[in-house]
């Protein structure tokens, strides 16, 4: 099929723009995407479809099989007929002559479904994949947060430490010493709420091969590398030569071969049967011949056509629909896409560096007693929330790439 021969290239070229980098114990994203591969529940039911499909050719492409049938008459009357007297006995074969190719036709309109099915799978793996893709950033953006959430304890521990100092020389209150172990304490909360979605994570991807455990501790990557983005104009051309529009011409294939299967229907069939027959009151016997063709089968089968000509036409409309919802979809994700990139630039470049600045002139300036408790504790939630920021922006960035991904099965990056 050539479904063997395609998925493996373009699953390579699809993922390869999220960076990665190994580490210890830890699942990388093609590790994730083989798994998934070979063991995924709703990829493994396309191949019982398939088998269905082969059978089904099989018995379309079969010739109208033979009928023996034996018939009594002129038994159980009356007068000469009475009892086996006149009895006629006729033993007869019988069978339908096609015409017009029609096993063929029938054979025609399996193979195209089978052409279909392979498609699906595609456009249907890409889907999956794209899931396994999104969840596997999710967690990824969860372990970069657990680090910042890791910063936050730290700074709230030395601002707890800082007041602590403070109070025991008289310059601070001890209602300033009870909120800075609330701070503390509130973050810690936070930590474990995150431990507990992380482990949650774990388990959504773990069930994409079939676990119901994660046999891994962390997912390895850069949620920060977004590389340089290929023109939307190139990545529209490969939405249009993508599986899920593909399955449309893949589709109309079908509809033709039902149409064709419907035509070959105007040319009615021949049944012929042929058979001996005996005559209980002579002890003769004579051969049997006969032959019949349906009357007026091509006008009862115009509207059979009719109909598989609306469906073939109506694919058309359909992919013309399709085509303009995806490319909706492209464009927003793309423009999304442009647009957290230049926020996460700004951010980097001049956000972060002006708060990290503020809060250590922020920190000495309370150490020396020249700024109160409330000034440091907001110069350090306004780091911390332009980092949480920060990071937002670079996961938006990466989840638009991944639909991208899946829209054009191509790469983003160039």
């Amino acid at each position: 099929m050539r479904m063997t021969l395609m998925l493996p290239a373009i699953l390579a070229a699809v993922f390869c723009a999220l960076p990665l980098r190994a580490e210890p114990q830890a699942l990388t994203l093609q590790q994730a995407i083989d798994k998934t591969l070979q063991h995924n529940p709703q990829l493994h039911q396309f191949k019982f479809t398939q088998q269905r499909l082969l059978a089904e050719r099989d018995v379309q492409s079969l010739k109208p099989g033979y009928q023996l049938g034996v018939e009594l008459e002129n038994v159980a009357g009356t007068g000469e007929a009475r009892g086996l007297a006149g009895a006629e006995l006729t033993v007869a074969l019988s069978s339908v002559i096609e015409l017009d190719n029609k096993a063929q036709w029938r054979a025609e309109v399996v193979d195209a479904r089978l052409n279909t099915l392979d498609w699906q799978q595609q456009a249907q793996t890409l889907d999956v994949l794209a899931e396994l893709t999104r969840n596997y950033i999710n967690l990824l953006a969860s372990q970069q947060e657990l680090t910042l959430t890791e910063e936050a304890v730290e700074l709230s521990e030395a601002l707890l430490q800082s007041a602590e100092k403070r109070a025991a020389s008289g310059a601070l209150s001890d209602a300033e010493i009870m909120r800075a172990k609330a701070q503390l304490a509130q973050v810690q909360i936070g930590r474990d709420a995150l431990l507990q979605r992380i482990e949650r994570q774990k388990i959504a991807i773990a069930r994409f091969w079939g676990d119901t455990s994660a046999n891994f501790n962390v997912v390895a990557g850069n949620l920060f590398a977004f590389g340089q983005s290929r023109p939307f104009a190139e990545l529209y051309q490969r939405l249009q030569q993508s599986p899920a529009l593909t399955i449309f011409a893949s589709e109309r294939r079908l509809k033709d071969a039902e149409v064709r299967l419907a035509q070959s229907q105007n040319r009615a069939d021949l049944s012929w049967q042929v058979g001996v027959r005996r005559y209980q009151a002579s002890d003769d016997t004579g051969l049997t011949f006969g032959i019949s063709v349906p009357l007026f089968a091509e006008r009862r089968n115009s509207a059979a056509i009719e109909a598989a000509l609306a469906e073939r036409n109506n694919v058309e409309y359909r992919q013309q629909d399709s085509l303009l919802i995806l490319h909706e979809r492209l464009f927003d994700a793309y423009s999304q896409r442009q647009q957290f990139i230049t926020s996460h630039q700004q951010l980097a470049q001049y956000v972060i560096p002006n708060l990290e600045q503020a809060l250590d002139l922020t920190r000495d300036a309370y150490q020396r007693g020249r700024s109160n408790y409330q000034d440091w504790l907001n110069a350090q939630q306004e780091l911390l929330q332009a980092k949480r920021q920060i990071l937002e922006t670079a996961t938006a960035v990466l989840l638009s790439q991944a639909t991208i991904e899946q829209l054009t099965a191509e790469p983003v990056t160039q």
